[in-house]
């Protein structure tokens, strides 16, 4: 039986200190599928030791791939992993099952490499976060005008090819997923392909350098227009995975909403220009250092708009901790969410702290409250984890936060650096019903 997580916060304090900021999620999600692409050793540094990581690396080895993790011996909570990994030394039957799948929805990430390097794939239908439709089409979209043949059958993706050849691409939407496939496909396809309204997030930047690095030739990433000319060979790489954006975002989040003071080190805050942008608005004081930020939170925040928009607009994954922090503002705020059409199932539970928030399709409506108590809260996915830590760090008294699993897909040793700021946290685990430990009573 799976081990379900449970948090109890102490919350009403302020976090103060330094937060270093783990390995970015969402790039460890695309550069372990992109190993497969070489018959060479790779090395991946500053990977998020993240059950999502423990997920892809399961699926590497179920690939035949020899995977070796290795964690730092010594420094902050949230250095990650060392990975080595190593092709196989028989037959690859390139198939991602569905009991590894249904656990990720970045398993989906496997199908454009193994095509290309195989010439065929069979990756189940993915899982992960209930946000709203997340439909593959325009991955299949990409792969097939590549020369491939897709077909879904049985819950999984077929996928066959004599050989891909370069094309020009057009992206309905500027689809994260669904450029990240189409470009690692396209770095073993013959002739070069153009890719039109490619997602611009620094986790394309970051999986352009490492394919570039393992003999790709990919340019115009993080731009309008990505141009991939094809090689028949990519060798062995090492690289450093770069600091998780939306991690940083939420202890930035996290800091001010308690009306602290927090340092958050390894950080570009390049990245997170419209989320600091729109912090300031709301009167929290911050300042972008080299290689961190710092953030001391108001009183209380002013009321803001916010509108979600792919990058480099204000991003969907902060929205859920952004939501949490407007909780206590002077006067009204309004949400619009622009990327996905679910992602309010925080508000609900938001509410149980005595929160005043209301939401209809798209768009949730704050009206901002003095005083927050602490309650039995519900996590059913990652971002909303979060936010509800941070309403539960706001709250005054004790919260106790189910589903705790949902976060730690995300967030690497969450507990520990919330100790390290200061925080009342205590992480038990539990098969069913668990009291409250009397050592927070």
């Amino acid at each position: 039986m799976r081990v379900a997580g449970r948090l109890i916060v102490e919350g009403g304090r302020p976090l103060t200190g330094r937060v270093y900021v783990s390995g970015a999620k969402n790039s460890a999600a695309t550069l372990l599928p992109a190993t497969t692409l070489t018959d060479e050793p790779c090395f991946l540094r500053h990977v998020p030791a993240i059950s999502d990581t423990e997920v892809l690396l399961e699926i590497l080895q179920e690939l035949g791939f020899q995977t070796q993790a290795r964690g730092q011996p010594e420094g902050p909570p949230g250095l990650g992993l060392e990975v080595d990994i190593r092709p196989p030394q028989q037959e690859v039957t390139p198939q991602v099952p569905y009991s590894l799948a249904k656990r990720l929805r970045a398993s989906i990430l496997f199908l454009g490499p193994l095509l290309a390097r195989f010439r065929q794939a069979r990756v189940a239908l993915p899982g992960g976060c209930d946000i709203g439709s997340r439909p593959i089409d325009l991955h299949l979209k990409g792969l097939a005008a590549m020369g491939a043949e897709i077909q879904i059958e049985h819950g999984f993706v077929h996928g066959e090819c004599q050989t891909l050849h370069g094309a020009e691409i057009y992206l309905d939407f500027p689809s994260v997923g669904a450029t990240e496939n189409i470009m690692m496909a396209a770095c073993l396809a013959e002739g070069q392909t153009i890719l039109h309204n490619p997602a611009k997030e620094p986790e394309i930047v970051d999986l352009a350098t490492f394919l570039n690095s393992m003999g790709a030739q990919v340019r115009g990433a993080g731009t309008d227009t990505i141009r991939i000319s094809g090689e028949r060979n990519l060798h062995g790489a090492a690289h450093t995975v770069i600091p998780d954006r939306i991690e940083a975002g939420t202890w930035l989040l996290a800091a001010a909403a308690t009306r602290g003071e927090v340092q958050v080190e390894n950080v570009i805050a390049k990245h997170l220009e419209p989320v600091i942008a729109k912090m300031i608005e709301t009167g929290a004081l911050v300042e972008a250092r080299e290689e961190s930020i710092w953030v001391r939170g108001p009183e209380r925040p002013r009321a803001v708009q916010v509108t979600t928009m792919p990058y480099p607009g204000f991003p969907t994954d902060l929205q859920p901790q952004f939501t949490a922090y407007l909780l206590r503002a002077v006067g009204t705020s309004v949400i619009h969410e622009r990327v996905f059409e679910n992602r309010f199932g925080h508000v609900d539970e938001l509410k149980r702290l005595g929160a005043s928030i209301k939401s209809d399709g798209r768009t949730a409506v704050v009206e901002g409250i003095v005083r927050l108590t602490g309650a039995p809260l519900v996590a059913s996915d990652l971002r909303m984890g979060a936010a509800l830590l941070i309403g539960a760090l706001m709250a005054e008294g004790r919260s106790v936060l189910d589903g705790v699993e949902h976060l730690l897909r995300g967030y690497e040793q969450p507990v520990a650096k919330l100790a390290g700021l200061g925080a009342q946290v205590q992480l038990v685990e539990t098969e069913g019903e668990l009291p409250v430990p009397t050592s927070l009573a």
